[in-house]
């Protein structure tokens, strides 16, 4: 028993010789446009080495995902990470980088390698971006989107397609909803809390997969991910047809508020407001931080939406961003 704890001792030690073991806590969280460190510190300086910090992107692994390359003297940033990146320099062991102006995007798992042709070894750490999952539909239906369109159709909300983890997360906060939505990933899921016979049959809750799917033909909805932002959304009460209500917003020095506006201030600020509005989508939506009998009639918190009304006919105030 002592030989081989002595062995296991010896494989654990040589496969961190000059890198500490990952942090008490391998994730660090941030929202958008926040400034985060992720921890890498030495225990010991080889002779000659150098520090590579690296995106691990599965889909894409490849030099594009290196973020920067450093040495005791110097480091050579890479990428649009890159840019943002810089050496903390907290001490002379220290290789951690800050990354600044975090983006939806950024959230991840990174590698610390220090490479020195010899004993290359490594630790990671898990960057998760705080932020809302929101499902979004077209405003011509149910299950519109291929997955290109599902991606742009989060991009012109204010968000990007959620990744499974986020969609997870979400659904152990409460997020029980019955379509089927695209994932960054490519693959397309639905996360039911109380299933029904409509919706999960007589399963488990859980987070339905509907399987591998064609990106290019099969048509699903899609679940966005967004943070928050640095501007603030406000509601301007009236009866405003939808170029009412964008004429409305302009006379404040506003625009129309996106649907991930919406939830990030739902999500964030806590935002309650029990007047239907317009966005600038052409749907009608009012956000609920307090849930009450007569305002949306629905025991849980959450952004209540009255679909994609006539732009014309229907009258509603407007929620404005700027």
């Amino acid at each position: 028993i002592e030989l081989i704890h002595l062995m296991a001792t010896e494989l654990s030690s040589k496969k961190l010789k000059h890198l500490l073991e990952p942090p008490v806590y391998p994730e660090v969280a941030g929202r958008r446009g926040d400034n985060v460190t992720l921890p890498c510190i030495l225990r010991s300086k080889p002779s000659h080495y150098k520090i590579k910090w690296t995106k691990l992107q599965p889909e894409h692994v490849g030099p594009e995902n290196i973020i920067m390359i450093s040495n005791a003297h110097a480091f050579k940033p890479y990428g649009h990470l890159g840019q943002r990146a810089s050496l903390r320099k907290a001490h002379t062991m220290d290789a951690s980088i800050q990354l600044s102006h975090l983006e939806l995007e950024d959230g991840g798992t990174y590698r610390c390698e220090l490479v020195n042709g010899i004993e290359d070894e490594s630790v990671d750490i898990t960057l998760r971006i705080e932020g809302v999952v929101f499902p979004y539909q077209s405003k011509n239906g149910r299950y519109r989107f291929t997955f290109r369109e599902a991606k742009e159709a989060c991009a012109e909300q204010d968000g990007i397609l959620a990744t499974y983890s986020q969609l997870y997360r979400a659904w152990t906060e409460g997020l029980d909803w019955c379509n089927a939505g695209w994932l960054l990933d490519g693959t397309v899921h639905y996360p039911i809390l109380h299933p029904r016979p409509v919706c999960g049959g007589e399963l488990l809750p859980g987070i339905r997969s509907y399987g591998p799917k064609d990106k290019n033909h099969d048509k699903f909805d899609a679940f966005c991910f967004t943070s928050q932002n640095s501007g603030s959304v406000f509601y301007i009460p009236g009866s405003f047809s939808f170029e009412q209500a964008v004429h409305a917003c302009q006379r404040v020095g506003a625009e129309l508020a996106l649907v991930g506006h919406l939830y990030a201030a739902w999500r964030f600020r806590n935002y309650d407001q029990c007047d239907g509005g317009w966005l600038r989508d052409g749907s009608v939506r009012f956000p609920i931080s307090n849930p009450r009998e007569r305002c949306g009639g629905i025991p849980e918190a959450g952004v209540r939406s009255f679909g994609f009304p006539n732009k014309t006919t229907h009258l509603y105030g407007a929620y404005c961003y700027r």
